[in-house]
């Protein structure tokens, strides 16, 4: 399993960004002595976005995503997101729901042998990441099939403390009525009849995010999406979101 840095200029965000990328390119076969994938294989991916206050290393440094990666023969691209919550900020050069929903996946598929297939792109995130992932999933539904958020910051157009919003909006009660707001964005791509991601939720009971992660599960069921949910003894942590990264494999369409 290949373990990539890649730095590279983003027009969204007018600047070098670092990301990681797991490609499985040297599954290797000590019987036959042959790699087990041919020159010509397109890898199904999965976009995998961090949490606050984290960065493109730690999916790597926290859990197994590496050793299930290769098993599910998944290649794995983890983008730095810093703190932006993965939609364009009001600022400029921060158009990081641009980068995540488009750029990054058109020049990853450049770069490296991916799939161009929407029924194999499949983005995860957790925490802010899953916010990231559920929002941006939906958002950009014409790229991705398989949508998965864990321990989702669902919750941060209901928190309008300054602490908690200051730097994301202009002002939050505009911001909540846009496209930045998951369930605005549900209502939006549904009046689009743009195509519905499958949607895999999960939260720990432990967790102060469970009741707006249960809140958006059902509205998102009752607005047709097919959504499945899992929950464990667990808070915001590692050891929840490393137990549910591998669930998260088994659950999307892999070898």
């Amino acid at each position: 399993m290949a373990l990539i840095q890649v730095n590279y200029l983003s027009k969204a965000l007018f600047r070098e960004v670092p990301v990681n990328v797991i490609l499985p390119v040297d599954r290797f076969d000590a019987d036959t002595n042959r790699y087990l994938n041919g020159k010509d294989r397109k890898y199904k991916t999965l976009y995998l976005l961090h949490g606050l206050l984290g960065n493109y290393t730690d999916w790597i440094s926290q859990t197994r995503i590496q050793k299930w990666a290769e098993e599910k023969n998944l290649a794995v691209v983890m983008p730095s997101g810093d703190n932006a919550f993965y939609f364009n900020s009001r600022t400029p050069w921060n158009d990081y729901g641009t980068f995540i929903g488009e750029e990054l996946v058109d020049v990853t598929r450049r770069m490296f042998p991916l799939s161009e297939k929407r029924e194999d792109t499949f983005i995860a995130g957790l925490s802010m990441g899953g916010f990231g992932a559920l929002r941006n999933g939906i958002v950009y539904s014409k790229n991705f099939s398989h949508v998965a958020g864990l321990s989702s910051a669902v919750h941060i157009f209901e928190d309008t403390s300054e602490e908690a919003n200051i730097g994301l909006f202009d002002n939050i009660e505009d911001a909540s009525k846009t496209n930045k707001n998951p369930w605005v964005a549900v209502e939006e791509m549904l009046s689009e009849k743009r195509p519905i991601p499958k949607i895999y939720m999960a939260c720990g009971t432990k967790d102060d995010l469970m009741p707006a992660n249960i809140s958006f599960r059902n509205f998102l069921q009752e607005k047709g999406f097919e959504v499945t949910w899992d929950e464990d003894d667990y808070g915001h942590d590692w050891d929840f979101w490393d137990s549910q990264i591998k669930k998260v494999l088994d659950w999307l369409p892999l070898e």
